[in-house]
């Protein structure tokens, strides 16, 4: 852009810290030392803190991440402000302060508030002669004209070294820190959650442990919310905020494979490799299409539950008492934890979108507020395809009996948070409604008084929801549209990136070898879309991925 700053006025960069909670991996923040001056910035915005998916659980995250940030980079002499006020505002304040002349900040791929957000900042820097510059940190690209070589770039962008800062800073002096607000100072109530702690150094400490040997199991055991807790890498909340960086992962993930002789780790880190170009895949849908947070991918399933919505059956799924005690179980321990594997996930908006017919916007935002890891793009991603309103992929409608008996066999997570049925016994518990009154009455829980009957039955709402479904789906209007769909947001089976499994090695392969590899790897990739919530490999005796 045409610079009408005045002549010789002296370099000052403002690092504008967003969803990069952390030093290491950081490009504007290492770009910043080439500037005669330097300072950082949090901002905590109205419009975060009063956008629907908003819980202060993800502030809270924040604002761990922020202190030993804060203490870190002063040590090298960068002071980092944390403000509260719309971004342009605080911009505008901080400029006739310090007189910054650069801004430099990471992309963000979030909700659209972010979105309107970067575009009146954009407009704010043009209009106060202020160099705004981005740098990418994840896989998603901005502009993207086609799908194809997607894979390609994730690739490189992941592959490249880590951008570091080295050294220390030119910090602007003499600025007014204050103290890192607390949700008492922004008039805010703490969320009763018990949640993963937010820092760089627990970030590294989460990766460390999961490539360590915690993750051994990760394939096998991260469908029960029994197992996956501790199997489960639990780098979600972190990738969120950035307090740790997806190049960084994935590098360190490669390099673990690399040097371990575990063949079951190997093959559960390549599993978990496998899902970090997940990761971006799904932000990418949202980046190039932002209306997903609001309207149905496939716009034929407009109107198909907007005038269903009951209220009643969603207030009872919210609370976890829909009669079905692996769906309530799951809810409550999602309440109470801000985290749920990836399956229980699918079968919690499975249960609300098909068996209680509820759309997905109202559920994705109540969901939103209790995943800690709230990713916009991931987030409204799955819900429209577990909803069944991308138009493109399989239906899954989760059996919650059939989930209960697979992935909690002795009832050990059902008894534990659905408490009213501790002593019902192991046959019932995935199906309490089946006892008789001389087993309740020794089970000390009386059904419809003590544990609600199911809110509805499992085969005629499943069977009505197909049948509307389906139905749908045979229109020629359908058809189309899922052609466009898949177009724009697709996976593609040509232009695959090679996932690294033979290049570590360093042997020479032929490139008929190659090629058939890369080819197999391509359709691996392609079809495993429908699965993110799933396991890559199916339990046995599991017919096709979640469904009933």
């Amino acid at each position: 852009m045409f610079d009408r700053r005045p002549p010789h006025q002296p370099s000052c960069a403002l690092v504008w810290f967003k969803r990069d909670l952390r030093q290491d991996d950081h490009a504007p923040l290492a770009a910043a030392q080439q500037f005669e001056s330097a300072l950082g910035l949090f901002i905590i915005e109205p419009e975060w803190l009063s956008s629907p998916e908003f819980s202060t659980s993800h502030l809270q995250f924040a604002l761990d991440s922020l202190a030993p940030l804060r203490a870190s980079l002063a040590a090298r002499g960068l002071p980092l402000l944390v403000r509260v006020g719309s971004a342009s505002e605080v911009l505008e304040a901080l400029r006739a302060e310090t007189g910054f002349t650069d801004l430099l900040s990471h992309e963000e791929t979030g909700p659209m508030w972010t979105y309107a957000r970067d575009k009146a900042v954009a407009a704010w820097c043009a209009a106060s002669s202020v160099r705004w510059q981005e740098w990418t940190q994840t896989g998603v690209v901005r502009r993207l004209r086609s799908r194809f070589g997607w894979a390609q770039r994730w690739q490189a962008r992941m592959d490249a070294p880590r951008v570091l800062a080295q050294g220390g800073f030119a910090g602007v002096a003499g600025l007014d820190l204050h103290e890192i607000p607390s949700l008492r100072a922004l008039g805010l109530q703490a969320d009763t959650k018990s949640v993963q702690t937010g820092t760089e150094a627990s970030a590294w400490a989460e990766l460390d442990s999961f490539l360590d040997g915690r993750g051994r199991d990760y394939r096998r055991a991260m469908s029960s919310p029994l197992t996956a807790p501790d199997a489960c890498s639990r780098l979600s909340p972190h990738l969120a905020f950035g307090t740790i960086s997806m190049r960084t992962v994935h590098q360190a993930t490669e390099h673990a494979i690399a040097h371990t002789s575990d063949r079951d780790l190997t093959k559960a880190l390549r599993s978990f490799s496998g899902r970090l170009r997940w990761h971006c895949h799904f932000m990418q849908k949202l980046e190039d299409q932002p209306s997903i947070e609001f309207e149905n991918f496939a716009s034929v399933c407009d109107g198909l539950r907007e005038n269903d919505f009951d209220m009643t059956r969603f207030e009872a799924w919210c609370a976890g008492q829909t009669g079905y005690p692996m769906v309530d179980a799951c809810m409550r321990s999602l309440k109470a934890t801000g985290w749920l594997n990836f399956r229980m996930r699918a079968m919690l908006v499975s249960f609300a979108s098909y068996h209680l017919w509820l759309h997905w916007r109202p559920t994705g935002i109540f969901l939103a507020r209790q995943f800690l890891d709230f990713e916009a793009g991931i987030h409204w991603s799955q819900m429209q395809m577990q909803s069944g309103t991308t138009g493109i992929n399989t239906l899954r409608i989760y059996s919650p009996t059939k989930q209960a008996q697979d992935q909690d066999p002795d009832g050990t997570f059902m008894r534990h948070w659905v408490p009213e049925l501790a002593r019902v016994p192991r046959p019932y518990l995935a199906e309490p409604w089946k006892m008789n009154d001389t087993l309740e009455r020794m089970a000390g829980c009386v059904i419809g008084r003590d544990y609600p009957a199911p809110i509805v039955d499992d085969k005629t709402a499943v069977k009505a929801a197909k049948d509307r479904l389906y139905g749908l789906r045979k229109t020629p209007e359908a058809r189309a549209e899922a052609d466009a769909v898949q177009s724009r947001h697709g996976s593609r089976k040509s232009g695959m990136a090679q996932t690294g499994m033979r290049r570590r090695s360093g042997k020479a392969e032929s490139s008929g070898k190659v090629a058939a590899r890369n080819t197999t790897q391509a359709a691996q990739f392609t079809a495993a879309q429908p699965d993110l919530f799933a396991d890559m490999a199916e339990p046995a005796g599991d017919p096709s991925p979640g469904l009933a």
